[in-house]
């Protein structure tokens, strides 16, 4: 039986090697693009994010000669004053137009305002809906902020009155996070990647030795030798194991050499993400290989063609990577009920790797033993279904 199965296994791993067009796109295009995309993605955001904070930014203010001391600060905390449009209008026009960013508008009772200590009127013009526009906005509205309350204390103290009794708490802000768990603020989507280039280095094979066979005639005659479908079936299953282990593991180590070019440290962050941990990986994400193997081969088996298992694939592939997303929208910690559920257990023990936290031995065993269950169960399903009259269309 061993040796039946892996004559069939070596046949469709030759087969595979041989399409070399298919096999650059599953194990070239999966694992190396993900990584390429996460570090430029990241990088182009660390980059604009530190650029941001340190770059000069010009501010129009329309009624500069209104408030001079206000000028001054402004000034002083980077900002570069240029001529502002010619009245309000113009003002609100030029920002919904994106001609700039943020305006500042100060009326011509600024000053008599501020002499009777009464609340000065300042408005600032901004557009939220631009992502871009509302940075520099959120930059400018709290150098507002800081001027207002430094003001405030100034005119407390010429009253004589203490300035801290504006504060009656004195909050200390206490951060027990980690350099490496605030990493897995920005490398929890990491895992997605590792599921999805996995997934993407079997599919091609899995519609080849299924779809691609009945469309192509040469099932028939597979089938009509003296060897039984649950060989033929687990030697394709296997087959497609073996790819998605390899393109797990060039996505693995992608990732570990994307980082390093990956400015994490200035913003504070360490991920640990070193050669044990990509070992480590790998062997926690292994048993969702043959989850995805034999998903993939049981829908592709009930496709009559090429493109037709193809379309609905693309659809599979996005099954196992949705409760990632939510999950990391919801920053859920594990816990034992999570670890039932594929893909959503592995991602969840790979951040508490990435963030170097504690990994509790009895959920690894749980995901590993579930997942493998589950896999083994479709893949006996798998065999079973290959047994109908109805598979040659």
């Amino acid at each position: 039986m061993i040796r039946t199965i892996f004559t069939v296994f070596s046949k469709e791993v030759l087969d595979n090697f041989r399409d070399r067009r298919t096999l650059a796109s599953a194990l070239l295009m999966g694992p190396l693009f993900g990584p390429l995309l996460f570090a430029f993605v990241i990088n182009l955001s660390i980059e604009r994010s530190l650029s941001d904070v340190e770059k000069t930014l010009e501010l129009p203010v329309l009624g500069v000669e209104y408030a001079p001391t206000l000028i001054d600060y402004l000034k002083s905390r980077n900002l570069k004053i240029i001529e502002a449009p010619e009245d309000r209008e113009a003002a609100v026009a030029s920002v919904k137009s994106g001609l700039h960013d943020v305006v500042i508008i100060i009326p011509g009772g600024y000053g008599e305002q501020m002499a009777n200590g009464i609340p000065a009127k300042v408005e600032l013009v901004s557009d939220r809906a631009n992502t871009a526009a509302d940075r520099d906005a959120r930059r400018v509205r709290n150098v507002l902020y800081a001027y207002n309350q430094e003001l405030a204390a100034i005119r407390l103290s010429a009253r004589g009155v203490s300035p801290l009794v504006l504060r009656p708490l004195n909050i200390d802000d206490i951060d027990v996070s980690t350099a490496s768990g605030r990493s897995g603020i920005l490398l929890g989507m990491m895992s997605y990647f590792f599921i999805f280039a996995m997934l993407m280095g079997g599919m091609y094979l899995a519609i080849d030795t299924t779809a691609g066979e009945r469309e192509r005639g040469s099932l028939e005659p597979l089938l009509a030798l003296p060897v039984t479908r649950d060989r033929l079936i687990l030697g394709k299953i296997i087959a497609t194991c073996l790819f998605m282990a390899l393109s797990l593991m060039l996505s693995l180590i992608s990732f570990f050499f994307a980082l390093k070019f990956i400015p994490l440290q200035e913003l504070g962050m360490t991920p640990n993400f070193g050669p044990k941990v990509v070992v480590a990986a790998f062997f926690l994400l292994a048993p969702f290989i043959l989850l995805g193997a034999s998903v993939m081969t049981l829908v592709a088996s009930f496709t009559k063609s090429y493109k037709e298992a193809q379309t609905w694939l693309s659809v599979v592939l996005l099954a196992p990577t949705l409760p990632i997303l939510i999950v990391s929208l919801l920053t859920l910690r594990p816990r034992l009920e999570f670890m039932f559920v594929p893909s959503l257990s592995q991602h969840l023990l790979l951040i508490n790797m990435v963030k170097n936290e504690p990994v509790n031995v009895l959920h690894v065993v749980i995901s590993v033993t579930s997942t493998l269950l589950l896999g083994g169960l479709l893949t006996w399903l798998c065999a079973r279904l290959y047994r109908r009259e109805g598979l040659l269309g």
